[in-house]
């Protein structure tokens, strides 16, 4: 085989392999007559295996010229509307090396920015009627090879894809009118054809394109691959194809906000459905009259789906709140945990965006320690997404090393799934709270024991007051599990907390003007207020001596002392 050229074993192939029969040569004629291509009149014929489809358009062409010679003589049509002498695809130099004009159009996409149009190299080449050219020079090879030179060109990293395409509306109604003509043609010989029996173009398209692609890039065509090439085909004669089913049906074109035209294909579809074949045939010959122009293609689009990152964080600034902090556009923090955290991944992901969440949040003035809170964050787009153990571990050391407020742990990549997983149960999960509280009235350590003994507390709690402008006015029934006092000085003490998760531990302390009920003020009778409060702490004692020093000092070195050993703590 060393010595056939390629086109010659080709022909050879087709030789073997062409799959039309005796009984497909009258319909095939007409098709052929009436300005139809050889894909499309396999797809009308109901040839359903893949080869012929991908076999060159010439030979293609002058194999069924061969197959209907003996019919030449024998048929004769009346067409309504028969061909003009043939149509010119647009020449080379608008056509396939146009796109080379495409520009980047965000990230990844590419789009037209002169005439619009990718179009055949052949210009001797009849525009199909049906199909528009879909099926003619757009799913050759040299047509495949420059999509391929734009995703190759287009930095995303991928080891598969799936491959889409979108075509314009009016294919459906030509398809029809094809149909219509080749049902009438086949019901003079008692025989018929449902609308099932015929090959869809998407389907024939994707037959030739698929391995194409595949051979090009080196990578297999999976459909459950999150990356995404689309190529987008457009046509200057929509509106003048389909009108009359605007007209007919008109409610099936109702205008969408994110439709640039009511034309849609499930539009279409669903009036073709509806009108009947008397009204179709009033409205639109049959067969389709030959187009003015070829397909242009609209863009061709690289995507990838999102990926996700999760962890924890611990924060241990008492100035830093979750995600950025802005009032009436106005920014009130330099930064945010979210900040902090996925500008590290939106660069290592090469990513257009990203959704930060994460199970619960903390005020502002609020530290969290401990083991951290559970975080995720949506990538979008991105460009880069395999990673080894290694890379992970040295962006989480990017991460911890570029700020002393936060620190992340146990960052890793994450299924869409698993993001849910952490939201699930938020309400029933138990959380753990420190919190240095400050009374009116002067207390000794008897005062506050007897708040160890309360266990499963329910307390209702109104929206408060600080969050009323965000959140529905309700009245919410939280559990505080149990507490544990530890006496400071006359007006402090720090109190340890489990709690119900979204229970407002603010509120639960100084009772929101009586909006939380109980609180920790009506439970001592006494004025109380909370003065730092930190969330999931790992519970450990620390003993300091207290000689003369004023209230606001031991305040101050006790909330130093426990800050400096959560942070030992969670590094060490």
């Amino acid at each position: 085989m060393g010595g056939i050229s390629q086109g010659l074993l080709s022909r050879l192939q087709l030789v073997n392999m062409f799959p039309l029969m005796e009984e497909n040569k009258h319909v095939a004629q007409l098709l052929l007559s009436t300005g139809t291509c050889p894909r499309c009149i396999f797809r009308f014929c109901g040839v359903d295996f893949h080869a012929p489809y991908k076999l060159p358009y010439k030979d293609l062409l002058n194999e069924l010229q061969k197959f209907l010679e003996t019919e030449k003589d024998e048929l004769i049509l009346e067409v309504p509307n028969p061909p003009p002498k043939k149509i010119r695809l647009q020449e080379l130099e608008d056509g396939i090396d146009g796109i080379d004009n495409l520009s980047q159009n965000g990230e990844g996409r590419v789009s037209v920015i002169e005439d619009g149009s990718i179009a055949s190299k052949n210009s001797n080449l009849n525009v199909c009627n049906v199909c528009l050219g879909i099926l003619q020079e757009f799913c050759e090879k040299e047509f495949i090879k420059k999509v391929c030179q734009k995703v190759e060109a287009s930095g995303f990293e991928f080891t598969n894809l799936v491959f889409s395409v979108s075509f314009p509306p009016q294919l459906s109604v030509r398809e029809h009118a094809a149909w219509l003509l080749v049902k009438q043609e086949m019901g003079k010989q008692s025989l018929s054809l449902g609308r099932n029996d015929i090959v869809q173009l998407k389907e024939a398209y994707k037959r030739i394109t698929h391995p194409l692609i595949s051979e090009e890039l080196g990578v297999p065509i999976d459909g459950k691959s999150l990356f995404e090439v689309s190529v987008v085909f457009a046509h200057p004669e929509t509106v003048e194809d389909c009108h009359f089913l605007r007209v007919i049906c008109p409610d099936c074109f109702k205008p969408a906000k994110n439709k640039q035209s009511v034309f849609t294909r499930m539009a279409v579809m669903k009036a073709l459905n509806k009108i009947k074949e008397e009204d179709f045939h009033k409205q639109f010959p049959c067969p389709p009259n030959s187009p003015k122009a070829v397909c242009t293609v609209l863009e061709i689009e690289c995507a990838h789906g999102a990926v996700f990152v999760a962890g924890r964080y611990n924060k241990y600034s008492r100035n830093l709140p979750q995600t950025p902090w802005i009032i009436d556009g106005e920014r009130k923090l330099e930064s945010s945990v979210e900040e902090l955290i996925s500008d590290h991944l939106l660069a290592v992901f090469k990513a257009e965006s990203f959704n930060f969440s994460s199970s619960g949040r903390e005020d502002v003035d609020v530290r969290t320690l401990g083991n951290g809170r559970p975080f995720a964050i949506e990538l979008v787009n991105p460009h880069r997404v395999h990673f080894t153990s290694q890379e992970i571990k040295e962006l989480q050391q990017k991460i911890n090393n570029s700020s002393n407020k936060i620190q992340v742990r146990d960052l890793q990549l994450v299924t869409r799934e698993a993001i849910g997983h952490m939201k699930e149960g938020e309400e029933e999960k138990t959380k753990s709270y420190s919190a240095l509280i400050w009374t009116n009235n002067t207390i000794q350590k008897k005062d506050i024991e007897f708040l160890n003994n309360i266990k499963d507390l329910k307390i209702d709690q109104k929206t408060p007051l600080r969050v009323l402008h965000r959140r529905p006015l309700a009245v919410r029934t939280r559990i505080i599990h149990s507490m544990e006092s530890h006496y400071v000085d006359d007006h402090h003490f720090r109190l340890y907390l489990k709690t119900q998760a979204g229970t407002y531990i603010k509120e639960f302390v100084h009772g929101d003007f009586g909006r939380t009920k109980p609180n920790i003020g009506s439970l001592m009778n006494v004025t109380a207020d909370i003065l730092e409060l930190d969330v999931e702490v790992k519970r450990f004692i620390v003993e300091v001596a207290v000689c003369t020093l004023n209230s606001a000092k031991v305040m101050l070195l006790a909330g130093w002392a426990l800050s400096q050993i959560g942070i030992y703590l969670h590094l060490s």
